[in-house]
């Protein structure tokens, strides 16, 4: 930060994005994020995961496992 430049705070103004403020500029979904993403779920695959075409950098649930045992769909805690 510039000598005498105001440091940037968020929240401050929660309707109006700063200037300053880090953008991301592009979302990597290569193959690797596309299998983790799929894995368990087999072809064909249904038009509800479409929303997989617009997953951005955000937290999503659908791509970390989730509970374990008979709730497991996706068998991502089985060895």
């Amino acid at each position: 930060m510039a000598e005498g430049e105001p440091a940037f705070i968020a929240g401050t103004t929660p309707s109006v994005r700063p200037d300053r403020a880090p953008a991301v500029a592009a979302i990597a979904r290569d193959a690797g994020w596309y299998a983790g993403a799929l894995s368990g779920v087999s072809a064909p695959y249904p038009q509800s995961l479409k929303f997989l075409e617009d997953q951005g950098n955000w937290y999503t649930p659908f791509t970390k496992p989730g509970m374990p045992g008979p709730y497991d769909l996706r068998r991502w805690h089985t060895p």
